[in-house]
């Protein structure tokens, strides 16, 4: 949590007129592109902020690669030495990955630089230390790119939703997950079939993981748990499960039961009986019911579901992933934050007075969808119906069909906790009329 008690220096502005001198950190797709939009519309954002706008330097981690329409005088790589320089009033860092941006961005928020960045997974790890880091210098640390690309999100729960009380957050928040679901939706292919496909059209990585294995959206949900609900969610926090096992049968059984299936994000305010709040962040594939606005996400686009007590239903539907959105996110914060270092001030901080606990996992509440092979014989339905009786988990429906050898039973519950669901998972498997559990998938929505 920031340290209220800290001395904060104030930021009295630069002066109209004056330029803002800009460190970028990063030329990869989303750099090159804020390099060229930043020289593009130059006239355009000095217009907006009150003064222009000046590149310093560029960091790159080799010099001598040949850059298109890039002068090699304003490379370097050092990006260190470049967030010290006496002419750098904004910093943007668009690298990626945790230790290293870690030490650039504390550099620069200690040196008195306002800082944007897109780079979730810092955000996620490291928000206290920067937010206290920045909290301190008065200067302005921006993350709006780190969440859904441009899709505004962070800034309508830092400022818009101030006044509010959110109690939910539910998003497709990673494209490329997206894109794979929605393709063995619709064209009834593999899984491995759509993440080749999503690999040759550039989606996904050569390395799949962060985003397959759900860890991506981990990193974002512990950013939106922390702005909705005032409360330091780390990516640590967040239950992860990814992609990886979801099969054909599992896609027509959402269809059989009029839903689809999604990654889904999803952050929480949950009171207990006494009236205690904690905090669930969890991300996994789930049945969204086809009625729902997030079944309709289709392809590699994003979409973020609030629910607070005035504002009610809220949905931030968009582009999420790309060079073209994610740099439109990054201008957005770069022009806001180069405004207050021209005409003084800061924006808000993320805040964390709340401090709730992280709810236990095996507290949560949703419903399943339980689809397993069984002996086809009489009394198999009993049995199978006691193992979910006996741990509390009420069935809403029971779906049987015959097969080659025995029978399939489809099982959707009413809501159970997690911890009864798994403890019932084990019973079931237990059983001698039961033959496997093919898949147990979680229903939200």
């Amino acid at each position: 949590m920031t340290d209220s008690t800290s001395q904060t220096t104030f930021n009295p502005g630069k002066g109209t007129g004056e330029t803002v001198g800009v460190a970028l950190l990063g030329l990869g797709t989303v750099g090159a592109e804020v390099l060229r939009l930043m020289r593009e519309r130059r006239d355009e954002f000095a217009a907006r902020v009150g003064g222009p706008l000046e590149v310093r330097g560029v960091a790159v981690s080799d010099v001598t690669k040949p850059r298109e329409g890039v002068e090699k005088e304003i490379l370097t790589d050092d990006a260190l030495a470049l967030v010290k320089r006496d002419d750098v009033d904004l910093v943007i860092e668009v690298i990626g990955g945790i230790d290293y941006p870690r030490e650039v961005v504390l550099t620069a928020l200690n040196e008195g630089k306002a800082v944007v960045t897109a780079n979730k997974a810092l955000i996620a790890a490291h928000a206290d230390e920067l937010s206290e880091a920045a909290e301190k210098a008065g200067k302005d640390l921006f993350f709006e790119a780190a969440v859904a690309a441009a899709i505004p999100v962070v800034g309508p729960l830092l400022r818009s939703l101030a006044g509010d009380k959110v109690n939910a957050i539910m998003g497709i928040v990673n494209g490329t997950t997206n894109f794979i679901l929605d393709a063995m939706y619709e064209r009834g292919a593999s899984y491995d079939e759509m993440l080749q496909e999503a690999t040759d059209l550039g989606y996904a990585e050569a390395d799949p993981s962060a985003d397959v294995d759900g860890f991506d959206a981990a990193s974002k949900a512990a950013i939106l748990a922390s702005l909705a609900f005032h409360t330091r969610v780390a990516g640590s926090d967040v239950h992860t499960e990814g992609i990886r096992n979801i099969t054909v049968e599992d896609i027509e059984a959402a269809k059989a039961a009029d839903s689809t299936i999604k990654l889904l994000a999803i952050c929480e305010r949950l009171t207990n009986t006494e009236g205690q709040e904690t905090v669930s962040a969890r991300v996994y594939p789930a049945l969204v019911p086809l009625n729902h606005p997030l079944a309709s996400v289709s392809e590699s686009y994003n979409a973020v579901f609030v629910e607070s007590e005035s504002a009610g239903r809220l949905m931030f539907y968009g582009n999420g992933a790309g060079g073209g959105p994610t740099a439109s996110a990054v201008l957005g914060d770069t022009v806001a934050a180069a405004r207050n270092i021209i005409h003084g001030g800061k924006g808000p901080g993320d805040s964390t007075y709340a401090e709730l606990p992280i709810a236990d996992f095996g507290e949560i509440s949703t419903r399943y969808h339980v689809d397993m092979e069984v002996i086809d014989r009489i009394g198999v339905l009993a049995e199978v119906s006691n193992a979910f009786s006996e741990r509390g988990v009420s069935l809403k429906t029971v779906r049987q069909e015959g097969l080659k050898d025995g029978a399939r039973l489809v099982v959707i519950t009413h809501h159970a906790k997690e911890r009864d669901l798994e403890a019932t998972v084990k019973a079931l498997q237990a059983l001698e009329a039961v033959k496997t559990v093919t898949s147990v998938i979680r229903m939200e929505g």
